[in-house]
């Protein structure tokens, strides 16, 4: 385990220059300490490691010297195969990063690029929806390009609520979600998120970006997800529902709990506790399940759903 934790050391300074002992403890998942007797043990073994004192301190190898990626073992090479370009979404994307898989397939020996291809013929990543939805990543290359180089871009986006509206941005990051792809960019001294699919247009600037110096990509997308879901204005119900409907509708949605058995019931129905992303999504789901569902709570949503099937009637006798 030390051996590789000691590898993974050396490559985390290799890719990054120089990290703090609190940055390697946190990757590495080890103390400071651990962190600090791991630097010594690769100096004493030649490896030119040095640490560097002060507020921009930290560990740091020698600039000339680099060391070769040894070969990837069995289960290194299943979990990279396992990750297909074809997961990227983007055509262009999914190309380049298919040329890079190519050509590390290239340099394998001959046993382990058979077993490559034989992995590859046995998996398929299909990026689209089953009613063919996909996001439009068209200008992904060129946020990519400014988060890459920190420089600002200039972009034309459209907002939740289809307003456009043009931004000059200091891009931080990029965060893929599934299919879907966020730029993590400063505007007016705030942290923002933006849907990189709702980009119309972008241009990268000749500026710089003022990067904060303590900016977690990470940390930023973990507390602003959990913000965005406290926010969000879910809707808990408990409905009465014919006893396939509940099947589909615990299939549908496994957090749902039983409140009643069917036995508790006297047609047999069951009492299910749905939480519902929204209660639009609430009351479109009750109304498509029309007969076979009865909302017991909450009273709002229970009115909603009268309204909402009222005024259908009455547009049907209007016609």
């Amino acid at each position: 385990m030390r051996a590789d934790r000691l590898l993974s050391a050396l490559l985390l300074l290799q890719a990054h220059g120089r990290l703090t002992g609190r940055q390697l403890a946190k990757r590495l998942e080890v103390s400071a300490r651990t962190v600090h007797r791991d630097m010594e043990a690769l100096s004493a073994s030649g490896v030119p490691v040095f640490a560097l004192r002060g507020a921009r301190g930290g560990w740091q190898l020698d600039e000339d010297w680099r060391t070769r990626v040894p070969g990837l073992d069995e289960s290194e090479l299943r979990a990279l195969l396992m990750a297909q370009p074809r997961m990227i979404g983007d055509a262009r994307l999914a190309r380049a990063a298919e040329r890079a898989l190519e050509k590390l397939m290239a340099a394998l020996p001959v046993s382990l690029r058979e077993q490559a291809a034989s992995i590859r013929q046995r998996l398929y990543v299909d990026p689209t929806g089953w009613r063919g939805t996909s996001e439009n990543l068209a200008m992904l290359p060129i946020v990519q390009d400014a988060v890459a180089r920190d420089r600002k871009i200039a972009i034309r986006y459209w907002r939740a609520d289809r307003q456009p509206v043009e931004r000059t941005l200091d891009p931080l990051g990029l965060v893929a979600k599934g299919n879907t792809w966020y730029l993590v960019a400063r505007s007016a001294d705030r942290l923002r998120t933006y849907r990189v699919s709702r980009i119309e247009e972008a241009k990268v600037l000749d500026r710089a970006v003022e990067r904060p110096a303590d900016f977690d990509l990470a940390l930023y997308w973990r507390s602003s997800t959990k913000e965005f879901e406290e926010a969000w204005p879910r809707c808990d119900a408990l409905l009465r529902l014919e006893p396939h409907m509940a099947r589909w509708m615990k299939t549908w949605r496994a957090g749902s709990t039983v409140e009643a058995a069917e036995a508790g019931d006297p047609a047999g129905w069951v009492r299910l506790r749905v939480t519902f992303d929204h209660p639009s999504e609430a009351c479109f789901v009750v109304l498509g399940l029309g007969p076979r569902a009865d909302v017991i709570e909450p009273a709002s949503l229970r009115e909603r759903v009268a309204a909402e099937a009222a005024a259908v009637v009455a547009r049907g006798r209007q016609g």
